[in-house]
C-alpha cells in the first residue's frame, strides 16, 4: 500500500524506490522496461516496494527508455466495409492484452492514400498491420524494413502473413451450387488490386474444371452493395442461374439489384457471398456464403506482430492459413431445370410491386 508518511505534496521518485529496495535506479527502470533483463526476485522485490510507495511509471519515460510508443497501427481498405468491424475488435483486443494501444487508419480503397498515411504514422508506432493492402509488394516490403509488419488477406513471401483458407472457402461453394445442379457460375469480381480477389477467381477456374462446371467473370465492382447493384445490371443483360460474388456486401446488392427488376432469388439465381458479416443473415433472403475468421484474422495477426516487436522473428515463407466454413442459408436453391420456359427471361420481368429485398 501506499507509503503515507510521506508529504503529500512529494512525488515518488525512481530514486526512492531503488533506495528502499537497495538496488540502483538503473534496475528499477530495467525491471518495468524490460524485465527480462532482471533477476525475477529483484524484479518483484522493485515492483513490491514501487506499490507500496505509490510509485508510477511515466509512459514518456517509458517511450525515451525504450525507444518504443507502445502503439501500433492498423491499415483498413475501407473503414465502412462492416467486414473489417470484427478485425479490428479482434486486433485492439489483443493489441490491449499486449498493453498496446492500436491507431486506426482508412485507406479509403486507395493505395496512395494508404502509403501517405503509413509514411506519416510510421516514426509513432512500433509495427503496423495491413488488413487487405492494396499497396504493391514492393511498397509493403520497404516499410517491413522499417517497422514490423504484419499483413492480412495477403501473401507475399518475405514478409509474415495471415489469410483465409480462400481455396477451401471457394471449393465449398462450388460443390454446393453443383449438387443443386447448377453447371455454369458466374463470378461478381472486386477490386483488381485486391489479393483475395484473384485468388478466388483462380480458385473457382480450378474447382470448376476438376468439378465440369463452367465459369466466367463478370466486373470488376466496387466491393459495396452499390457495386453490386451495378453489377446486377450487367447480370441481367447476362442471366445466371449461379452466382458467386467477391464478398457479402455485393452479393447484398446483387439481391437487392435483382429483386428491383423482378428477378427472384433463389428461384431464378442462386447466390453465394464471401465473409458472413453480420448484414448476411439479415438480408432477405438469408445469404449463404463463405465464413471468414474475421476476428481470428485482427488477433492472430496483432499477436504475431506484438512478438515481432519484442524481438521475435516474423513468420515468413507460407502465410499463417485460417480455415473457413460455408453457411448455408435461404439465397441458394436447386437450379431450375428449365429456365426461361417455366418464367419469362429476366430482362421482360417486370419490377416486382412491393420494396426490394430489405437489409433489416
Amino acid at each position: 500500500m501506499p507509503d503515507h508518511t510521506r508529504p503529500p505534496d512529494k512525488r515518488v521518485t525512481i530514486y526512492d524506490v531503488a533506495n528502499e529496495a537497495d538496488v540502483s535506479p538503473s534496475t528499477v527502470s530495467r525491471a518495468f522496461s524490460r524485465p527480462s533483463r532482471v533477476n525475477s526476485e529483484t524484479a518483484e522485490r522493485v515492483r513490491q516496494v514501487a506499490e507500496r510507495l505509490g510509485y508510477r511509471t511515466s509512459p514518456l519515460a517509458r517511450t525515451l527508455s525504450t525507444s518504443r510508443t507502445h502503439m501500433i497501427a492498423l491499415v483498413i481498405a475501407d473503414i465502412t466495409n462492416p467486414v473489417y468491424a470484427e478485425i479490428v475488435r479482434g486486433a485492439q483486443e489483443a493489441a490491449t492484452d499486449g498493453e498496446y494501444t492500436t491507431v486506426l487508419i482508412d485507406a479509403q480503397e486507395s493505395d496512395r492514400l494508404e502509403r501517405v498515411a503509413i509514411e506519416r504514422t510510421m516514426s509513432t508506432v512500433d509495427g503496423i498491420v495491413l488488413a487487405s493492402s492494396r499497396m504493391s509488394d514492393s511498397a509493403i516490403r520497404m516499410f517491413a524494413k522499417q517497422r514490423p509488419v504484419v499483413v492480412l488477406n495477403r501473401a507475399i513471401a518475405d514478409v509474415p502473413c495471415v489469410v483465409t483458407d480462400n481455396p477451401r472457402g471457394v471449393r465449398r461453394a462450388v460443390e454446393h451450387l453443383g449438387e443443386l445442379g447448377h453447371d455454369h457460375i458466374t463470378y461478381v469480381a472486386g477490386p483488381e488490386a485486391s489479393w483475395p480477389n484473384g485468388i478466388r477467381w483462380r480458385s473457382l477456374l480450378e474447382a470448376g474444371m476438376e468439378l465440369e462446371i463452367k465459369v466466367r467473370q463478370i466486373g470488376p465492382f466496387s466491393p459495396t452493395i452499390a457495386g453490386g447493384e451495378r453489377a446486377a445490371e450487367e447480370l441481367c443483360a447476362r442471366p445466371a442461374t449461379a452466382v458467386l460474388a467477391f464478398n457479402d456486401q455485393m452479393a447484398i446488392g446483387l439481391i437487392r439489384g435483382l429483386g428491383q427488376r423482378g428477378v427472384d432469388i433463389p428461384g431464378d439465381v442462386s447466390i453465394v457471398g464471401f465473409d458472413n458479416i453480420v448484414a448476411a443473415d439479415i438480408v432477405t433472403p438469408g445469404l449463404t456464403t463463405v465464413a471468414a475468421p474475421l476476428y481470428a484474422e485482427g488477433s492472430a495477426a496483432t499477436r504475431h506482430l506484438l512478438t515481432m516487436i519484442e524481438g521475435a522473428p516474423g513468420h515468413t515463407g507460407r502465410p499463417m492459413v485460417l480455415p473457413v466454413r460455408l453457411v448455408v442459408r435461404h439465397s441458394t436453391a436447386a437450379r431450375n431445370p428449365s429456365p426461361g420456359r417455366a418464367r419469362s427471361p429476366w430482362v421482360r420481368q417486370r419490377p416486382a410491386p412491393s420494396p426490394a429485398p430489405h437489409l433489416w
